[in-house]
């Protein structure tokens, strides 16, 4: 009973970091009329939360194993919630971009922690793939109904509540935590032995790497800009590599990597997410630009994705143990692409809203097949000494992978340049193309007869 409601704990917190990662979205217009700032500013309330986390992740796993995972949990929870509040109550646009970033680092924080308690709860086998199920399917459902419930809340109650709305269930997992989360800090290890310059560059790498492509697309800004923003992304990726290996206490050693089928899982996730995230934004557009339906009919339009999900999340566990995991990774692969084929046909007809729900119901699939499975095996075989760090990579490559494929597939179909071609089109394409890779790399992955052999 206790793993269950820590596991309703977890989820919630998972559901409404979720929930931030998409929320801000449709009430971006409103933000920015209350401050009065342009559009490529605004565009920082999102990418600055999205990459601060994935960027902070693996440095919020190594926390969790250093510290343990109560106190770790604990720390990054009532930071998000903090962050909310501030974010809720800012009076000026500079405060509630701090205030993201603080959301980031909160995220970070607890996250990884909060992973790595479902997965030391529950025994690998069916126990931990129908945990796993809920964890993904609560996240997959938050990034949708984020944009549902940011066109009620705010055009019934204003762009401040999408922030303050998440504090009082914040508030309840912090309680929960703290009365059903034994102290696990292990003994004899210090919080300050951190890979804070590891962490830095981490975060700096995508950041860059965002800031030069949507850059890129921007007629009025210099090629020289986009270049060295993209070099200095190179720099940094390099030196996290360098950092690592040289670091006594590194965020992430690069023995961990020794496993090909956790490399394999975590490079397949960030693909998948680059086009599951994609999805998302295609949909909004098509709906609110392209169709020119309202913020919150384009909200409730999206909600039979999130049932899909539902649905997705009941009949994952049974296949996971059936088939396997590559199996179930390999129908999100397919599900995921599919589905940008048929938002590419629908923005070349100029098709109504219906036809998108074929779209959707493949996006659930792909995202509760596929996410599940790769989590699935991106844990397996952890301990209490590398869950945390283990649970952090997935995480990040998760986001990292988001946040990248929106900013590469994104930015640069609907790159002015590129005016004489359909935009969704062609970010459709591109996302296919990923995913396409995707499939060749979880070729890798261990099939059904290596889950079964570990759930024995």
């Amino acid at each position: 009973m206790r793993a269950w409601l820590l596991l309703c704990a977890m989820s919630m917190l998972q559901f409404f970091i979720a929930v931030d990662v998409t929320v801000v979205n449709i009430a971006l217009p409103s933000i920015g009329t209350a401050f009065e700032v342009s559009g490529n500013a605004l565009t920082w309330v999102v990418v600055g939360y999205t990459i601060t986390g994935g960027g902070l992740l693996m440095l919020g796993g190594r926390l969790g194993d250093l510290w343990g995972r109560q106190r770790t949990l604990l720390t990054g929870t009532v930071l998000f919630g903090v962050a909310s509040l501030l974010a809720g109550l800012a009076p000026s646009f500079e405060i509630l971009v701090i205030a993201r970033l603080l959301q980031g680092a909160g995220e970070a924080v607890a996250l990884p922690a909060a992973m790595a308690t479902i997965v030391l709860l529950f025994p690998e086998g069916s126990r931990r793939s129908r945990a796993l199920s809920v964890w993904a399917a609560v996240a997959s459902c938050g990034l949708v109904l984020g944009f549902a419930l940011s066109g009620i809340i705010t055009a019934y109650l204003g762009w401040r509540w999408i922030f303050l709305i998440s504090v009082p269930f914040i508030l309840v997992v912090v309680v929960a935590a703290f009365l059903l989360l034994e102290n696990d800090r292990p003994a004899g290890r210090s919080p300050a032995r951190l890979d804070l310059p590891g962490g830095l560059l981490l975060t700096a790498c995508p950041l860059l790497f965002t800031y030069g492509v949507v850059e890129a697309g921007e007629s009025s800004t210099s090629i020289w800009v986009s270049v060295a923003a993209m070099v200095g992304a190179v720099l940094a990726g390099v030196g996290f590599v360098r950092v690592e290996a040289r670091s006594p206490n590194p965020m992430v050693p690069l023995g961990f990597f020794a496993d090909r089928a956790r490399v394999s899982a975590n490079l397949t996730t960030i693909l998948l997410s680059a086009a599951l995230s994609t999805s998302f934004l295609l949909f909004t557009f098509y709906l609110q630009d392209h169709l020119g339906i309202g913020p919150l009919g384009s909200g409730l339009i999206m909600l039979p994705l999130a049932v899909a999900l539902i649905a997705a999340s009941v009949l994952v566990p049974r296949f996971l143990t059936r088939w396997g995991a590559r199996a179930c990774v390999m129908i999100g692969l397919s599900s995921a692409a599919c589905a940008m084929v048929v938002v590419g046909l629908v923005a070349l007809l100029d098709a109504g809203a219906a036809w998108l729900l074929p779209a959707m119901v493949l996006i659930a699939a792909g995202m509760g097949f596929g996410i599940v499975g790769l989590q699935y095996i991106a844990v397996s075989g952890t301990t209490d000494d590398d869950a945390g760090i283990a649970s952090g990579v997935q995480r990040a490559a998760d986001q990292l992978g988001g946040a990248s494929g929106v900013a590469l597939y994104v930015g640069i179909g609907f790159a002015p340049a590129l005016h004489s071609a359909d935009p969704f089109v062609i970010a459709a394409l591109l996302a296919v193309v990923g995913l396409g890779v995707g499939a060749i790399v979880a070729q890798r992955l261990p099939g059904a007869e290596s889950l079964q052999a570990t759930a024995k």
